[in-house]
């Protein structure tokens, strides 16, 4: 090459390096360098496709088009008919070549959109840096139908400088809306911390999610009986609470970051098969094109996933990992913090009621006995003398008998008797005035922390009311396991039972406290029957040792 020329290139390689590290707009910064390309090599006109894979083309830098290439808003330069966008796409084109003429010229020329300014053919250059493609440069000149070598060699390389200009911005850009996501982030977390009801945790946090990302469907699904059952979801800006189960052998792609513990993105790169969609439709989930799930993780097991999904192809590919993977942890961590933040208020209310439950004993229910006690004494001493004042003090009496036994369901309700005594003892009393037989069994010896011992017997209260209201028995039996790590309540009846059908309307009604209170404590409730088969209420709650609360939950 001679030495002018090899200068002449170095300066052109200079100044368009320059214009290509001016800007992190990817736009501006392709009109630029394709102007100053222009200006350093004298070609006349060029135009820049920026090519997507599998996503067609879009031309985003022009300079001097000809009048035919310019009209109709520079309609003939849209969509991908056209022999070096077809090559670039079917990856046929990897160096500067030559085109022998431009099919886009011909189609304006030939519906007359104007002048062609003499020109009929263009040189191509993919844009791309290392192994990543990202479109075409292509230029042209008056009359010119063949570029020289070293013009080719010029192009190419000016086409490496860019190809690397639009990954630096692209990072950048990727960096940029990574930040934002994060602080959105920020801001649901800072929101779903301030939700004070753990049982509209999910359906409010879940709408806020949906709301700041701009997602177009969100579904929340925890394990239990092992089967993922969906909770929450989310659509049209919408959210409404669900209840409904679904076989880990057919939640597809849910199954999938469930078992494995992994983020798991659906998109082109992993195609999303009809078949998958249609797996999804029972539980209300629409067909996607893209979609991301997220496992829900506690101490790094998991308890659920967060899946999202849309009708847009590659919606979630752009999305980093670790940005996927601390939504959900945050998301789980708020639920474990509220759950921890419950359980404080719940012991303050058992001690609150605790304390009353012991001052009415020991004031006002002596109180009412001793006027019950003193009234009874003054009839004694007036009788058949004083009629009226006779009958008065009967009606005190009476009176103060009914406040009396008043007064006492108050304080089982408050504090139930016998609790004081052992939790299998309070069950066997309650069933026995039911006129239920209850056996019970008791595996370990440790005392139970207060919140679960309250919450185990207000399920298994609700677990004898089923029993004596549905099961066309009067026995039952009670197993209570207490052990260091969990406390587990098993409470079976050898009724009629029931169907799955008629399981899954009981639990969204009658069965929903029981087993939103084990859920409170982190714990889980199964419930097992069938036509003609025993009816098994089987509620475990977790023991962990927290190092400033104590043994709880």
């Amino acid at each position: 090459m001679p030495r002018d020329l090899r200068a002449s290139k170095l300066i052109a390689l200079k100044e368009i390096a320059e214009a290509l590290n001016s800007t992190n707009d990817m736009v501006q910064m392709l009109n630029d360098v394709l102007a100053k390309l222009l200006q350093v090599t004298g070609f006349s006109t060029g135009w820049i496709f920026m090519i997507g894979e599998n996503c067609g083309s879009s031309c985003v830098a022009t300079h001097q088009l000809p009048e035919a290439l310019n009209a109709n808003e520079q309609s003939v330069m849209c969509g991908s008919e056209c022999w070096c966008v077809t090559s670039f796409m079917q990856n046929k084109l990897h160096r500067a070549v030559n085109i022998i003429e431009c099919s886009r010229i011909i189609y304006a020329a030939e519906r007359q959109f104007g002048d062609t300014g003499g020109i009929t053919h263009h040189a191509s250059v993919p844009l791309k840096a290392g192994e990543d493609l990202y479109g075409l440069l292509n230029v042209a000149e008056p009359g010119k139908e063949h570029f020289k070598e070293d013009e080719l060699s010029m192009l190419q390389a000016i086409a490496y400088q860019i190809g690397t200009a639009v990954k630096r911005i692209r990072l950048y850009q990727a960096q940029e809306k990574n930040a934002e996501l994060y602080a959105k982030l920020g801001n649901v977390i800072q929101k779903i911390n301030a939700i004070e009801d753990i049982n509209q945790l999910p359906l409010q946090a879940i709408k806020l999610i949906g709301d700041t990302f701009g997602w177009e469907h969100v579904s929340l699904f925890f394990y239990e009986q092992q089967q993922l059952s969906l909770r929450v979801q989310y659509s049209d800006r919408q959210v409404k609470k669900e209840w409904q189960s679904i076989n880990l052998d057919q939640a597809g792609p849910i199954s999938t970051a469930f078992l494995e513990n992994r983020l798991l993105i659906l998109s082109e790169k992993h195609t999303v098969k009809s078949e998958v969609c249609m797996s999804l439709l029972p539980v209300g989930i629409p067909p996607f094109a893209s979609a991301a799930a997220i496992p829900l993780r506690i101490r790094n097991r998991p308890i659920g996933v967060l899946f999202i999904s849309s009708p847009v192809r590659k919606r979630f590919d752009d999305y980093y990992e670790d940005f996927m993977y601390s939504l959900g942890d945050h998301f789980t961590l708020s639920i474990e913090n509220l759950r921890v933040y419950e359980q404080r208020r719940e012991l303050a209310r058992m001690e609150e009621r605790n304390r009353m439950a012991r001052d009415l004993h020991d004031s006002v229910i002596q109180k009412v006995f001793s006027l019950s006690f003193l009234a009874k004494g003054a009839e004694t001493v007036l009788a058949g003398k004083e009629p009226v004042a006779e009958r008065s003090l009967q009606e005190i009496r009476k009176l103060s008998q009914e406040a009396l036994k008043e007064m006492r369901t108050l304080i089982w309700q408050l504090r139930p008797a016998g609790l004081e005594h052992g939790l299998l003892t309070a069950l066997k009393q309650y069933g026995n005035s039911m006129d239920l037989t209850v056996h019970e069994q008791v595996t370990g010896v440790r005392e139970l922390p207060r919140a679960i011992e309250e919450a185990l017997w207000r399920i298994g209260q609700e677990a004898l009311n089923n029993v004596k209201k549905h099961a066309g028995t009067n026995t039952v039996y009670i197993h209570l396991v207490k052990s260091e790590q969990f406390a587990s309540l098993k409470i079976m009846d050898k009724g009629k039972g029931f169907s799955e059908e008629t399981r899954k309307g009981r639990l969204s009604m009658g069965m929903l406290t029981m087993r939103e209170r084990a859920e409170t404590l982190g714990g889980e409730l199964i419930i097992e029957s069938g036509l003609g088969e025993p009816t098994i209420v089987h509620v475990t709650i977790p023991i962990v040792v927290s190092p400033d609360l104590g043994e709880e939950e």
